[in-house]
């Protein structure tokens, strides 16, 4: 895989979840619920499952999911178009990811977005901190883990919308786009699983597409 191949639609390469494994039947499940529409009731936690493993397996599915829609807009997200990782004018990202690089360092949004995606893959495929085998047990900081990652994908999402979101319309996806995020929503306020002021740049959108559902 090289990351100069930007034009293909999946900007990373695809997460799978082993077939015949539990998460499989899992995702099959969420796939399902979300089939029928009513997108509060499709992230619940289903009767009998672990919560870690829930959201292990839908934190897999919205990098799957977000890896494919910034995918169709890479050509839009350049180093000249956006120099800096924003969403909007008030709110701007430095990466860091604690072990290669420390101090966050400010780069432009398609180099953030490229750390961010190969970071999370790294986590994703551990097998220590996501495992894929039935009966190994997740560890005790899971749950810390599957935040950061969550917060951090949103911040794609948060890009998307605020800087690309006229090449979303043109490429006639904003109702791709407005679903996946809608069901991330939902997914991540279900857990609490993001703070409310990392939410803070979506705020508007976030309340428009919660009171549609009540």
């Amino acid at each position: 895989f090289v990351s100069g191949s930007r034009s293909s639609k999946t900007f990373k390469p695809k997460k799978n979840i082993p077939e015949g494994s539990h998460q499989y039947e899992l995702l099959k499940h969420a796939e399902a619920t979300l089939g029928s529409g009513n997108l509060r009731q499709a992230v619940m936690l289903p009767e009998g499952e672990d919560l870690n493993e829930w959201i292990a397996v839908n934190t897999v599915d919205f990098f799957n999911q977000i890896n494919m829609l910034y995918g169709t807009i890479t050509e839009f997200c350049t180093e000249a178009s956006c120099p800096v990782m924003s969403a909007g004018p008030r709110y701007e990202y430095h990466w860091a990811d604690g072990t290669n690089i420390k101090k966050p360092i400010k780069c432009s949004a398609p180099k953030y977005i490229d750390y961010l995606m190969t970071w999370v893959q790294d986590q994703l495929d551990d097998e220590t901190l996501f495992p894929s085998k039935i009966g190994v047990p997740f560890p005790k900081n899971f749950m810390s883990v599957a935040k950061t990652i969550l917060k951090r994908l949103f911040r794609v999402y948060a890009h998307i919308y605020h800087q690309h979101f006229d090449s979303v319309m043109r490429l006639q996806e904003e109702a791709h786009l407005n679903t996946s995020f809608k069901h991330f929503i939902f997914f991540v306020q279900e857990f609490n699983l993001i703070d409310r002021r990392e939410l803070a740049p979506l705020q508007e959108l976030i309340e428009k597409l919660g009171s549609k559902d009540r």
